[in-house]
């Protein structure tokens, strides 16, 4: 019979934690740690292509980020990418998703194929916005095409002083399908200047970025953005999982609607949530001067 080392044994915390990590799901062109307690670190891994975005990273951002979304373990995530740049855009040389536009088939039954493409890629970044745990983007050097789609979806973005952006469709034939055409004219509340982004494709440089809202920070390098990013994911950590989750549903909602439409959905929100023990967890943990302790969400 197989037994654990004593050492082990002795720590049935560690022992849990150590057989859950062990039912992660693994991906090729992801890498994920955990910096922190509760903080995970989602990088972009292909960084011999310059993690350009091949069919398969599509899906398994689409994938990761809703796996984040139900792990209680996880209450914020950091998305970086590795290597020389955080990413290239499209893997021009990946033709397994569009390969059927050079084919003979009618052109109706192209349509339908690329209907359900476009709507499958769409829901892959779209579940970056969907994850109600907060996602902090750290940028470094170039955010070309699909990858200022990706920060778009997430919270927050922070860059290096070297980063720069670029809505890069328009120079390969196509309108932008998958969030950033709605997305960046709300983060930089200039519709003028995305206008100008999306129609001209020229490089926003970081320091612009920050002047116009993408960013809300600019650091050296890559190692001093990531130190402090990942700092803010754990101070949002500690906070109550009901309220951090709770703010970002209603955020994502009242983004898209009136006012009132958002004051109604609050009403319903938190006629739940105010219920919660965090919530007297926290009060009482203002009252007393103490930390508090929140439990798993």
């Amino acid at each position: 019979m197989f037994s654990l080392p004593r050492t082990l044994l002795k720590n049935k915390d560690l022992v849990a934690k150590t057989l859950k990590m062990s039912t992660k799901p693994s991906y090729k062109t992801l890498s994920i740690t955990v910096p922190k307690e509760y903080v995970y670190h989602v990088e972009l891994a292909r960084p011999d292509k310059l993690n350009a975005m091949n069919a398969t990273m599509w899906h398994e951002i689409g994938n990761c980020f809703e796996n984040l979304d139900s792990d209680e373990d996880c209450r914020t995530i950091v998305l970086s990418g590795q290597g020389r740049l955080f990413c290239a855009g499209l893997d021009l040389s990946d033709t397994s998703s569009l390969g059927i536009l050079m084919s003979e088939v009618d052109v109706a039954r192209k349509a339908k194929h690329l209907l359900k493409l476009i709507e499958k890629y769409q829901d892959c970044l779209t579940a970056i916005e969907k994850c109600k745990k907060p996602v902090l983007s750290a940028v470094h050097s170039a955010c070309v095409g699909g990858g200022i789609n990706i920060i778009a979806a997430a919270d927050m973005r922070y860059c290096t002083k070297d980063a720069w952006f670029q809505v890069k469709e328009v120079d390969i034939g196509l309108a932008a399908d998958v969030g950033v055409l709605q997305r960046l004219p709300r983060i930089i509340g200039s519709d003028s200047l995305a206008r100008e982004l999306c129609y001209t494709a020229r490089k926003l440089p970081a320091q612009e970025a920050l002047k116009c809202g993408l960013v809300s920070e600019l650091f050296e390098d890559k190692d001093q953005m990531l130190s402090k990013v990942i700092s803010i994911a754990d101070e949002i950590a500690q906070k109550s999982p009901v309220a951090v989750q709770g703010t970002k549903v209603c955020m994502v909602y009242g983004r898209d609607h009136s006012v009132q439409e958002g004051l109604d959905q609050m009403k319903l929100w938190n006629q739940l949530m105010l219920q919660s023990d965090d919530f007297k967890n926290a009060i009482g943990a203002q009252l007393s001067k103490e930390k508090p302790v929140f439990s798993k969400l």
